[in-house]
């Protein structure tokens, strides 16, 4: 039960840089690369804070910040210098690998002997279901923010610029702004994910965020095939939904794991998950019709 209970805490812990890539790549268009490097940083600046013994108060406001200058920079080379958005991801998240080597002053931090916000808050005496607890706090907390700022006028706007760049420019609407401040908030919400990652792993490596941008790519793909499938115009709903597709990339993890499947097949048998839960809507129409 506990190997589940882990893979649904991670499932939280990927639920904000699922959130972010929903940004970035379902409201923008933009495919953004920038995630491996800003989730990295959220992990190296938390580990390098712990050890020096600050607060929750101090860290979360900190990782925030620095992913979105992240975002922002990504933001700020393909809309002023007109750099192509997936190069301009690929050359922030190359040079972040050297600016996270340098916080970390080395490859690795282990966290074991350190509090965090898993320690700092007692919510049950059960060291799982107290991350449970928190981390649902924290993904609820998020997906509330992130809800209400794409209800108001502003994230209005911004979700005009993915879908019809041309026309909201035509109202007076700074879109090149729209996406430097969309693209800050995507890389804050996924170093504020490496930061509560590496919180629950106890450790910060160097390269922890190699490829995972595929996971939250994963489940935004996952939402957006049941978002489709079920025809749904809800924002709240289409945010639950890429929170579950995060959580059900975990657990469909676990199970492969735990069904003795060899762990050099796991990424093929994620590529097969990803490809029949893609494939569902199209053989639902096909059926019907």
């Amino acid at each position: 039960m506990d190997f589940y209970l882990t893979a649904l805490l991670q499932g939280f812990c990927f639920s904000a840089i699922a959130l972010g890539i929903y940004i970035s790549m379902k409201i923008f268009n933009i495919p953004d690369i920038t995630t491996d490097g800003s989730y990295t940083l959220g992990g190296s600046i938390t580990a390098v804070l712990l050890t020096h013994h600050l607060s929750a108060l101090v860290i979360v406001p900190t990782v925030i910040v620095a992913g979105a200058l992240a975002g922002a920079t990504t933001g700020f080379l393909h809309t002023k210098l007109k750099i192509n958005p997936l190069l301009s991801g690929i050359l922030v998240m190359y040079a972040l690998y050297s600016v996270n080597l340098s916080i970390m002053g080395r490859s690795n931090i282990p966290l074991i002997n350190f509090s965090s916000v898993f320690t700092w808050v007692n919510i049950s005496a059960n060291p799982n279901h107290n991350n449970f607890w928190i981390l649902l706090l924290f993904t609820v907390i998020i997906t509330l923010i992130i809800g209400y700022l794409l209800k108001t006028d502003f994230g209005i706007a911004m979700r005009a610029t993915g879908n019809s760049e041309s026309m909201i420019r035509a109202l007076g609407v700074n879109t090149d702004r729209m996406k430097i401040i969309g693209l800050a908030l995507a890389n804050a919400m996924t170093a504020l994910s490496g930061s509560l990652f590496a919180q629950l792993q106890d450790f910060a490596d160097i390269s922890m965020g190699i490829g995972i941008v595929i996971t939250g790519l994963g489940s935004v793909i996952i939402a957006e095939s049941l978002i489709n499938w079920l025809k749904i115009n809800s924002v709240w709903l289409s945010l639950a939904l890429v929170i579950f597709g995060a959580i059900i990339f975990q657990i469909v993890l676990a199970v492969t794991l735990s069904i003795g499947i060899d762990a050099t097949y796991l990424k093929l048998v994620m590529a097969l998950f990803v490809v029949i839960v893609v494939s569902l809507p199209l053989l639902s129409f096909k059926s019907s019709s």
